[in-house]
């Protein structure tokens, strides 16, 4: 009985992508795939609109996949490694979002420093995917 329960609860540590990730990732796909499409079939660029809504999705994304009910536990249990995870992603997704507020047409900033924000988002979005989906499969 009790080698049976610690099977499970090793089949549960070997947890992959959440919903909320996949969900997010999907939505920037689907996004990408209909700029190629609205470019390539009507000859329509969304381009700008498109770069605001992947930082958008990216960032809302990134703060639904902390769980804020979580980060409340900070105040009682203190700051563990995996609180400093979930706190840097909050931050990531919270500038994530002001990026894409800032990234819209109708403001569009365009300095190298804001540019230089964006990539830095960009470069830490494709090392939480990695560890999101590969890394925690492997725990």
């Amino acid at each position: 009985m009790k080698k049976e329960v610690e099977e499970k609860v090793k089949e549960k540590k070997k947890s992959r992508a959440s919903h909320t990730f996949v969900i997010a990732l999907s939505i920037v796909s689907i996004i990408g795939f209909f700029s190629i499409m609205a470019e390539s079939l009507f000859n329509f660029t969304i381009d700008p609109y498109i770069k605001s809504l992947w930082l958008l999705v990216l960032g809302v994304g990134l703060i639904l996949e902390t769980s804020i009910k979580e980060l409340k536990r900070i105040k009682r249990a203190g700051v563990s490694s995996e609180m400093l995870g979930k706190v840097t992603m909050v931050v990531v997704g919270v500038i994530a979002i002001v990026a894409a507020i800032l990234s819209l047409p109708q403001i569009n900033i365009e300095s190298p420093t804001f540019l230089a924000v964006k990539g830095i988002i960009s470069i830490l979005a494709i090392i939480l995917i990695i560890v999101q989906t590969w890394v925690s499969q492997k725990s």
